[in-house]
């Protein structure tokens, strides 16, 4: 097993796609998605998540510094990128796959996410489609830079966006191969394929900054208004885009 994939966006991230629907899509046999159930860390199948998912709503986001407090009090929840290279850290395995990843922003208990520090810390290469739109991009990448972690993109120097296009940011350079950490490889959603009304944005984090005054998540609050107002594509291009770097990793 050469890499593991999160389960936040899966769990939480994509409102309108159903069950039915990532399996008819996840070819995949491959025991590699990471989750946790009753304190008990699992390493399965898509077929084996599925069950699993059917309990989002009761299902909580377990990230590399909540993890271990997770598996002491029994609790089940869905794994984010950290979260997933903590439990890369523990059994050895080099490379974690996520979609969309923190950075450096305005969301509550996330100014810095910890996807940062795990990038800086773990000895865990990840690949991911880049921070998410409403975050300050050029400084997460900084930051990353500043703490000794290539960033490198996938067919391009430099990224411009997660689900919507914005403005470019430079990287360290193209991949050319290796997997040794602290590395980000950062494998773009098409821009083509991307959302054009950046207002949707504009009105997802509103919905996301209500979340956060209701003491609820606020990522799966901005992704289910995205989700509203772009009628399923955007959950479609994220789950298209996970595949992509799964595809990705599979070649490291």
């Amino acid at each position: 097993m050469e890499h593991l994939v999160e389960t936040a966006l899966l769990t939480h991230g994509l409102k309108s796609v159903t069950n039915e629907e990532i399996q008819r899509v996840w070819t995949d046999k491959t025991e590699n998605i990471v989750w946790v159930s009753k304190g008990e860390i699992i390493i399965g199948s898509m077929e084996d998540y599925l069950d699993f998912r059917t309990e989002a709503d009761k299902l909580i986001r377990i990230d590399c510094e909540t993890l271990e407090h997770a598996l002491k009090k029994g609790l089940s929840g869905a794994l984010t990128a950290s979260g997933t290279m903590a439990v890369c850290r523990k059994y050895g395995i080099p490379l974690a796959v996520t979609c969309g990843m923190g950075g450096i922003g305005d969301i509550k208990g996330e100014e810095l996410c910890p996807d940062l520090p795990a990038l800086a810390e773990i000895p865990t290469a990840l690949v991911s489609a880049g921070p998410k739109d409403m975050l300050d991009r050029q400084g997460t990448i900084t930051w990353l830079t500043e703490h000794g972690v290539t960033v490198l993109g996938a067919q391009r120097d430099y990224c411009t966006g997660y689900i919507f296009a914005g403005e470019k940011v430079r990287l360290q350079g193209v991949y050319e191969g290796g997997c040794k950490a602290p590395l980000l490889i950062i494998n773009e959603i098409p821009e083509e394929q991307r959302i054009l009304n950046r207002r949707i944005l504009k009105d997802a984090v509103l919905e996301g900054k209500k979340a956060e005054r209701e003491g609820k998540y606020y990522h799966p609050a901005v992704n289910g208004r995205i989700d509203e107002l772009t009628e399923g594509y955007s959950s479609k291009i994220q789950l298209k885009a996970l595949l992509a770097n799964i595809r990705l990793a599979k070649k490291l």
